[in-house]
């Protein structure tokens, strides 16, 4: 069995590469998340989670981690990518991420009304919103990348 997540924080960040992957891998650098492992997973928080901005995670490490990204090949394009976390009393918390071909206002009302609506299907009174978002107009090949980490 896997043992479940106590932390978290959430990053945000673009960057520009000469193909899309190394776009994407500049990102997750920026982002400090570019030396782990990343697992992808969906969109829950575990209960108690807490939340630690300054988190250090050992290199090479196998993490969890939600997260949107989007790559554009376009000059001058504007793309933001947003996540946001959403907690509800002694209870679990919600994970929502957005990418695409707007501006960061744009990524991170989604982010706002997504969580909202989350909540309201789980029934779940929203105690807190947490959010990182970040825009970027494209010069080459750009990425624009939002996470939200999580470790034990």
């Amino acid at each position: 069995m896997l043992p479940t997540p106590q932390k978290y924080f959430l990053t945000a960040a673009c960057a520009e590469g000469n193909t899309p992957l190394t776009a994407f891998d500049r990102a997750l650098l920026a982002g400090k998340i570019g030396n782990l492992n990343l697992l992808r997973v969906s969109s829950i928080l575990p209960p108690g989670a807490r939340y630690c901005p300054e988190m250090v995670i050992p290199e090479g490490s196998l993490v969890p981690v939600a997260y949107g990204y989007i790559i554009s090949e376009t000059p001058g394009e504007l793309i933001s990518a947003a996540v946001g976390v959403g907690v509800a009393l002694n209870s679990f918390g919600v994970i929502m991420e957005f990418a695409g071909r707007c501006p960061q206002t744009r990524a991170r009302d989604q982010i706002q009304k997504m969580l909202v609506e989350a909540f309201a299907a789980r029934k779940l009174e929203l105690a807190d919103i947490k959010i990182a978002s970040v825009e970027h107009k494209v010069e080459k090949i750009g990425c624009a990348l939002a996470a939200v980490p999580m470790w034990y």
